[in-house]
């Protein structure tokens, strides 16, 4: 199915890869004007964007560190620049962390949480001031945050963060009709999906598999679509059934 978005315009944080990319690349699809942000992959956002384009579409990639905030500043401000007022923001950059709490270093702790936390909590301030009225902001966690899981006490510390931003940021947008969920996707089939995982993720899913990367986008583009207005301060589950 597919949700319109022609004429809105979507800024997609860590979208050179994995599922940021998928959610990208199914916005564009429906329609969306999108900004693709990366890191150091310059070479899959653009040539995402070249094929985008390719089909008539409208899409640039845009180079910014998140965890920094004047480089999400100049990424909002190219975003502009390119396609006028934003409707749809998308804090999906983040990093995957294993490792004991016990042996986690300052340095584990500031990398995780500056990607992570930081950049989120820097991206969601920022569509707040850039927002039309009646915008959509979807923040990506992770169903692990519902789980008990060892040896990721960094990395679920750093998304759980983000779901408490998530609750108290919808109730102070709500009078502009902006939306602020969740998505927190499963076990899905990304480099960030260790391999020796693949057996016992599919087992935990009444499915008997793992989730794709399209799986979560068409979930993603139904919050930034006009059909989720109803929604919002949610934590919306893409696990395929994993609790």
């Amino acid at each position: 199915m597919s949700l319109s978005l022609k004429g809105k315009t979507a800024v997609v944080t860590g979208s050179s890869r994995g599922i940021g990319k998928a959610i990208a690349e199914r916005l564009a699809a429906d329609g969306a004007a999108v900004v693709f942000n990366y890191t150091r992959n310059s070479k899959s956002a653009e040539d995402a964007v070249n094929a985008i384009v390719a089909k008539d579409g409208r899409a640039i990639a845009i180079q910014a560190d998140v965890s920094k905030r004047s480089e999400v500043q100049h990424l909002f401000d190219e975003a502009e620049k390119a396609f006028g007022k934003i409707d749809i923001v998308v804090a999906n950059a983040g990093v995957y962390f294993n490792k004991p709490l016990s042996e986690c270093t300052e340095e584990d702790y500031d990398s995780v949480f500056n990607i992570n936390t930081k950049g989120v909590f820097f991206t969601l301030q920022e569509a707040v001031k850039r927002l039309r009225d009646g915008g959509r902001i979807i923040a990506t966690s992770s169903g692990g945050t519902h789980m008990h899981f060892p040896n990721h006490s960094l990395y679920l510390g750093s998304k759980g963060a983000i779901e408490q931003f998530v609750r108290a940021l919808s109730g102070e947008v709500g009078a502009r009709n902006i939306t602020v969920n969740v998505l927190s996707p499963g076990f899905t089939d990304t480099d960030m999906l260790p391999k020796e995982f693949q057996e016992f993720a599919s087992s935990m899913s009444p499915f008997k598999r793992v989730g794709t990367v399209s799986d979560v986008a068409d979930v993603a583009a139904f919050l930034a679509s006009d059909q989720s207005r109803w929604i919002t301060g949610e934590n919306v589950q893409a696990g395929g059934g994993v609790v």
